[in-house]
């Protein structure tokens, strides 16, 4: 599932392959964008921001894509046969040797002056190089009411953070994903362990938050079945979250005990 670190890893893999080129081609394929023509336009740079990739031209124009749920960009030497179905594809660029291909990205064309437009409402980016924990643990705290769960998956609070991110950050700190935020002691512990965690995967090919990498050790709760690697409880798995941020969510309910005054999990 695509997070911040893959949004990193693909960032840095589409600038390493792009920046300094002539895309010698274009080709989107979105309606919105199907007659847009980028060609001649040289590759200044690919940076992330949180989960947003951003393509920036000579032109002045910026290449914004979201991998979403299940979006990839795959590099290669033009001419290699494409890994996945050309019908998921949604931008392709070309340059004289190389072919970067989205597959199931959102796509978005904006001038590179209007970037804010569409990543302005970002909270600090957890792997940004202006990363600010004092001001990310601040955002988090602006609303005590709401749910741990909700509160990591807001983009606006911090950059970076999906369902995965958020299921074992609840489990390593001890916190029930249901518990409020106004009942999290240290939300800047919370915030330093995030970045800490991205940081550590952002290199890796498979993400890691137990350091055991053999395989259904990798994680703590998140998509795992029966019991509890540390404990050994059943791994609970429900529905937490509101507001369009609801996700299927992993825990153990004893090594993450509920407080008293949590509105606690749908039965």
């Amino acid at each position: 599932m695509p997070e911040g670190d893959t949004a990193w890893r693909a960032a840095r893999t589409l600038d390493r392959a792009l920046t300094g080129q002539m895309l010698t081609a274009t080709d989107f394929r979105v309606p919105a964008l199907a007659t847009a023509d980028l060609s001649g336009a040289t590759v200044l740079e690919t940076v992330s921001r949180g989960k947003h990739l951003l393509t920036r031209l000579d032109t002045g124009w910026t290449i914004h894509t979201h991998l979403r749920m299940e979006g990839t960009w795959a590099v290669h030497a033009r001419g290699t046969r494409w890994r996945r179905p050309a019908h998921t594809a949604r931008l392709v660029l070309q340059t004289d040797t190389t072919e970067a291909v989205g597959f199931s990205v959102v796509v978005r064309l904006v001038k590179t002056t209007h970037e804010d437009e569409l990543t302005g409402h970002l909270g600090p980016d957890l792997l940004g190089p202006d990363w600010d924990p004092a001001e990310a643990a601040a955002r988090l705290g602006r609303a005590p009411d709401t749910p741990v769960a909700d509160a990591l998956l807001d983009q606006r609070n911090l950059a970076g953070i999906g369902n995965v991110y958020k299921c074992e950050l609840c489990f390593l700190l001890g916190i029930a994903p249901h518990t409020l935020i106004g009942q999290v002691d240290n939300l800047r512990r919370m915030v330093d362990l995030a970045h800490e965690l991205l940081t550590a995967n952002r290199d890796r090919p498979v993400r890691v938050t137990t350091g055991d990498t053999r395989a259904g050790r990798t994680t703590w709760v998140y998509g795992r079945r029966g019991p509890c690697l540390r404990c050994g409880t059943p791994i609970r798995c429900d529905r937490v979250g509101a507001q369009g941020r609801d996700r299927t969510t992993w825990w153990c309910p004893s090594c993450q005990p509920m407080p008293a005054s949590s509105p606690g999990p749908t039965e």
